[in-house]
C-alpha cells in the first residue's frame, strides 16, 4: 500500500491519505501527522468526521478514501471553504497520478482526427437545438450537421463545404425518444448529460478507413488491451422478409483486425442507427470493451452488462426514412460515428463506474462540502439501503445538465424541453433534501464547481453562470413551497396503501401530486418504486386529458395541414441537383421596386413530385416554383417570407410564401391565370407595399435589441423574433419582468434613434472578419454564411472593417441577411405595446413602427396607450 502526500501550501497540517492499488471492500481513511505534532494527539482523541470524499473505489468501483477531522460538524460555509482548498490540491495531485486524465482524452481524440486524417474541428453546437424543431435537446453528435445529411445545408456556410470533421457534441438524454433520466443514479453508466466525441465524413471516405482509423486510435494511440475489444455488425433483415442485407462489407473488414468469435452479428435493433422517426438512417458497427478481461465475453456483449459496455457507434450513412418508414438510398453515402465520452474515460482510467473518474470526483467532492453528508460509497443496488449514493450520482449528473441546458438557452417551465428540465431539477431537489438532508436552495451551490471544470472545453459556461445560478435559485424557491408537503402527502398516502395491502397509487392521486404539489408524474412513480409500490399512469393520463385538450387539438391541426407539404427535402434538393439546376441566383433581393428577370427552373407539386417538361400545372393549382434568379425574400433571421406575383409565359402564379432549402428559393402559391410550364421565362414582381410594411419591423429590432442591453445589461440575449407586415416580436433573457420605467427607457431610445435619422448599411464580410468587430451582436450556435452580411444602424461600418474606427460606439450591428430600411427615419414611430413572459426566463416584447405606431399614439403622434402587461 502507497502514501500519497498532500503538498502543504500554507497550511497547518500535512495529510497522508493512503491510495489503493485495487478497490478496497470498505471505506477507509487514515490522517498521519508527525508524532510530536499537538495536532496529531488531539485528532485522535475525539469523535471522527469526514470532511470530504477523494479517493479509489470501494466495492463496484466507487467511494474511497476521506479525509477526516475531529470536533464538530462546521457551517455549509465552512466546509466550503475546506474543501475549495483541498480541492485544488486533490485536482492538482490527480492530475499527476492519472495517465488519462479526461482534459487529455478528449484532446488526444481530437488531434487525432485534425492532425493524422485532416479532419476540421467543429465546435458543439448548442444542447438546446436552435432550428431543429423535431428536437427536445441536442442527444447526438450529429443534429448539427443534419442539414448536410438531408441536403438542405446553405451552399454559402460552413458546413456546405466540410467533408471531414471532428468535435466533442454536449448532448442531453432527457424525454422523447431517447431519455435516459429515469435510469439516473440507479447504476454507474446513465446520464443526462454526456460529451459525444465524434467523427464525420460528407461523401468522402467510408467503411474501410473509418473501420481502420478506429483501430488504430483505439490500440496504437489509447493503448487499449485488443483482446478485450469486440466488434458487431448489422444481420439485416432479409431473413425476416425485410429489404436490408447483412452488412457483410463491415464483417469482413473487421476480420482484419479481430478473430471471428469476437466479430458479432447485431440486431436490427441494435446495429440498425435512426436518430427519430424519420431522417438520416443506416447499419452501424459498434465496439464494445470487456472491463474484466482475461475471458471471452462475447455472450455478454449488448445484454445490458455494466462490465462490457459498448462505447463507441459507427454509423455508415446510407438510407433516408420517409414518412410512412420508407427507406431510400441518400444522395450520397456518409460516415457518422459516435463514442461516449465518458465511458472512455472510464476504461482508460482503469474504473468500472463512470462515477469514479476525475469527471464527476469534483463534483461529489463539492457536493459533500456543500451538504456535510457522509462521503460517496459507490454502492448501487440493494446495498444502496439508504439510496445515499444514487443520490449522489443524481446530483452529479442533473448538475451538468441543468448547467449545459441553462447556458444554452433552455428555461424552466411547463412545457416541452422546458418542463424536462423542470423535472429534472425537482428530481435533484427530492433526492438531495430527503436523501441527504440537504438544505434548501443546495443545487445552485453546485454550479460553480461545473462551470469551472468545463471552463476550458465550454466557455460559454462562465458567461453563464450568474444566469444559471439565478435560475436554480428561483426554481427551487418556488419547488420548496411544495416539497415538503408533497413528501408529506405521499408518505400518508403510501402508509395507508401498504396499510391496506394495496399496490397502486391512483392516477387521481398521482394527479393532485402534479396539479397541486408541482411533482412530475414520474418523481411520483420513483417514489412510488421506492415504496414498493406502482403508479396507475393510465390514470394519471385521463386527468391530464382536459388540460392537454387545447394543445392536442392545436397538434392535430399542425399535423393535418391540408394540402400537401410544400418542403423540399434531401430526395428533392438531389433530385434538382441531378437535373443540373443550380441553386437559385437571390441577390436581387436586396434590389427594391424593380421586376427581376426569371426562369422557372422547376415545378414542385408536393410529395416529391416534380413536374415534368411538357406538362403543365393548371390554374386554381397549389405549386413550389424554383427560379433561376428571384427578388423574394425567403423566410429566414425572423422576418417572413415575401409574396407577389410571378408572371411567366402566359401564366400567372399568386406566390403566398417564399421559403428556402438548400440555397433553392421555393415560391409557394396557386396557379392564379394561365397554364405554368416549365423553362417558362418572364419577371418576379414582389409586394412591395406590404415589404416596406415589414422592414421598418425588422430595423427596428435591431434596434430594440441594442436598447434592452444598454437598460438591462450584458446578460441580455435574444431568443427568438417575429417580424411581419403588422408587428415586431422580440423575445429576449430576463431573470424578472421590465418596469414601466425601464419600459419607458427602451422605448425613448428606440424613438431616439428614428429621429436622429441614422443610416441603415449591410455589407459583405468574411466571416472570421466579421466576428471579430467590436460590439458586434451574434446569435451563440447559429451557423452564418460564409461571407457573411453585416449590418449597422448609425455605426461607421466601413471604419470599423478598414479598423480605424474601434467599436460600434452605443450603435447597432450585427450579422443579418434581412431587407432593411435605408434610414431610421422611414420607420416614423416606434411604440411598445406587450410585455410578457414566455417561459421562466425569457420575455417577449411587441411592439409597432410606420403609421401603425402613429396611430397607436407614438412619440409625436399623441399620448401613448396604456401598455398591455401580463404577469411575470
Amino acid at each position: 500500500m502507497g502514501m500519497h502526500v498532500t503538498r502543504h501550501v500554507s497550511r497547518p497540517l500535512l495529510l497522508l491519505v493512503p491510495l489503493f492499488a485495487r478497490p478496497p471492500t470498505s471505506l477507509a481513511a487514515v490522517a498521519a501527522f508527525a508524532p510530536s505534532s499537538p495536532l496529531h494527539a488531539g485528532l485522535f482523541s475525539a469523535p471522527l468526521m469526514p470532511l470530504r470524499c477523494k479517493s479509489p473505489a470501494t466495492l463496484r468501483g466507487g467511494g474511497g478514501a476521506s479525509i477526516f477531522l475531529r470536533g464538530k460538524k462546521p457551517a455549509a460555509a465552512s466546509w466550503r471553504a475546506m474543501a475549495g482548498t483541498a480541492e485544488k490540491e486533490g485536482e492538482e495531485a490527480a492530475a499527476s497520478e492519472v495517465e488519462w486524465s479526461a482534459g487529455k482524452v478528449r484532446q488526444t481524440f481530437i488531434d487525432f482526427f485534425k492532425e493524422k486524417h485532416q479532419h476540421d474541428f467543429v465546435v458543439s453546437s448548442p444542447v438546446v437545438p436552435l432550428d431543429d424543431p423535431t428536437l427536445l435537446f441536442c442527444n447526438a453528435g450529429m443534429n448539427q450537421f443534419k442539414p448536410v445529411f438531408l441536403g438542405q445545408a446553405d451552399p454559402s456556410s460552413r458546413l456546405a463545404s466540410l467533408k471531414r470533421a471532428v468535435n466533442t457534441q454536449k448532448c442531453i438524454r432527457a424525454g422523447g425518444k431517447h431519455n435516459d433520466l429515469d435510469d439516473v443514479g440507479k447504476d454507474t453508466y446513465h446520464h443526462t448529460f454526456f460529451e459525444m466525441m465524434g467523427t464525420w465524413s460528407f461523401g468522402d471516405y467510408f467503411k474501410e478507413e473509418a473501420i481502420a482509423w478506429a483501430w488504430d486510435l483505439l490500440t496504437n494511440v489509447y493503448k487499449l488491451p485488443t483482446d478485450r475489444l469486440y466488434a458487431t455488425y448489422c444481420e439485416g433483415n432479409e431473413h425476416e422478409g425485410g429489404t436490408v442485407p447483412a452488412d457483410e462489407e463491415t464483417r469482413q473488414l473487421w476480420l482484419k483486425y479481430l478473430p471471428e468469435d469476437r466479430v458479432l452479428k447485431g440486431s436490427m435493433k441494435d446495429n440498425f442507427w435512426e436518430m427519430g422517426d424519420v431522417g438520416p438512417c443506416g447499419p452501424c458497427t459498434e465496439l464494445h470493451f470487456d472491463r474484466v478481461g482475461g475471458r471471452n465475453a462475447a455472450h455478454l456483449v449488448n445484454m445490458d452488462d455494466p462490465d462490457v459496455v459498448e462505447f463507441w457507434n459507427i454509423v455508415f450513412m446510407q438510407f433516408n426514412r420517409e414518412e410512412g418508414g420508407a427507406l431510400k438510398l441518400l444522395p450520397a453515402q456518409h460516415v457518422d460515428t459516435g463514442m461516449g465520452f465518458e465511458r472512455l474515460v472510464s476504461m482508460l482510467q482503469d474504473r468500472r463506474s463512470n462515477y469514479d473518474t476525475d469527471l464527476f470526483s469534483y463534483l461529489f467532492s463539492a457536493i459533500q462540502a456543500e451538504i456535510g453528508c457522509e462521503p460517496y460509497g459507490g454502492r448501487v443496488g440493494p446495498e444502496d439501503k439508504d439510496f445515499r449514493d444514487t443520490a449522489y450520482r443524481v446530483l452529479a449528473d442533473h448538475a451538468r445538465t441543468l448547467s449545459f441546458a441553462i447556458a444554452d438557452g433552455a428555461v424552466p417551465s411547463n412545457e416541452g424541453r422546458g418542463y424536462v428540465l423542470r423535472r429534472i431539477l425537482r428530481r435533484a431537489v427530492r433526492y438531495g433534501q430527503q436523501m441527504l438532508g440537504a438544505h434548501p436552495g443546495f443545487m445552485s451551490k453546485l454550479i460553480p464547481a461545473v462551470v469551472s471544470y468545463y471552463k476550458d472545453i465550454f466557455p460559454e459556461l462562465t458567461a453563464k453562470q450568474s444566469l444559471i445560478v439565478a435560475t436554480l435559485e428561483e426554481e427551487e424557491a418556488a419547488f420548496e413551497k411544495m416539497l415538503t408537503t408533497g413528501i408529506k402527502w405521499f408518505e400518508t398516502l403510501a402508509e395507508g396503501l401498504v396499510a391496506e395491502q394495496q399496490d397502486t397509487v391512483q392516477g387521481a392521486d398521482a394527479f393532485f401530486l402534479y396539479d397541486t404539489m408541482g411533482f412530475p408524474v414520474d418523481l411520483t412513480e420513483l417514489m412510488a418504486e421506492e415504496k414498493g409500490l406502482r403508479v396507475d399512469v393510465k390514470g394519471f393520463e385521463q386527468c391530464m386529458a382536459q388540460q392537454k385538450q387545447r394543445s392536442k387539438e392545436a397538434a392535430a391541426m399542425a399535423k393535418g395541414g391540408g394540402g400537401k407539404a410544400m418542403a423540399l427535402g434531401v430526395d428533392e434538393t438531389a433530385a434538382l441537383a441531378k437535373m443540373g439546376i443550380g441553386a437559385t441566383a437571390d441577390e436581387g433581393k436586396y434590389v427594391w421596386e424593380e421586376g427581376q428577370a426569371c426562369a422557372v427552373q422547376a415545378v414542385y407539386l408536393g410529395d416529391g413530385e416534380f413536374l415534368k417538361e411538357g406538362e403543365a400545372a393548371e390554374e386554381g393549382v397549389r405549386v413550389g416554383v424554383v427560379l433561376d434568379a428571384t427578388s423574394f425574400y425567403a423566410e429566414a433571421g425572423g422576418q417572413v417570407g415575401d409574396t407577389g406575383t410571378l408572371k411567366v409565359g402566359d401564366a400567372q402564379v399568386q406566390v403566398e410564401d417564399t421559403q428556402s432549402f438548400a440555397g433553392y428559393v421555393l415560391h409557394v402559391g396557386r396557379v392564379s391565370k394561365g397554364a405554368l410550364r416549365v423553362k417558362a421565362e418572364g419577371t418576379a414582381h414582389v409586394d412591395y407595399t406590404r415589404r416596406k410594411k415589414i422592414a421598418p419591423n425588422h430595423s427596428m429590432t435591431h434596434v430594440l435589441n441594442l436598447a434592452l442591453l444598454s437598460v438591462l445589461g450584458g446578460s441580455v440575449d435574444q431568443k427568438g423574433s417575429l417580424c411581419d407586415h403588422a408587428k415586431l416580436r422580440f423575445d429576449f433573457t430576463a431573470k424578472r419582468a421590465l418596469t414601466e420605467e425601464q419600459l419607458q427607457q427602451v422605448e425613448d431610445m428606440c424613438a431616439q434613434q428614428i429621429q436622429e435619422e441614422l443610416a441603415v448599411e449591410a455589407k459583405l464580410v468574411p466571416l472570421a472578419q466579421a466576428m471579430a468587430l467590436p460590439g458586434l451582436r451574434a446569435v451563440f450556435g447559429e451557423q452564418y454564411p460564409d461571407p457573411v452580411r453585416v449590418l449597422s444602424i448609425g455605426a461607421n461600418l466601413e471604419g470599423m472593417l478598414a479598423g480605424s474606427a474601434g467599436s460600434a460606439g452605443g450603435r447597432s450591428v450585427e450579422l443579418c441577411g434581412g431587407t432593411h430600411l435605408s434610414n431610421t427615419r422611414e420607420a416614423l414611430a416606434f411604440c411598445l405595446v406587450q410585455e410578457e413572459a414566455v417561459a421562466k426566463g425569457v420575455r417577449r416584447i411587441s411592439a409597432l413602427t410606420g403609421e401603425a405606431a402613429v396611430a397607436g399614439g407614438a412619440r409625436g403622434g399623441g399620448p401613448p396607450p396604456p401598455r398591455r402587461r401580463r404577469p411575470p
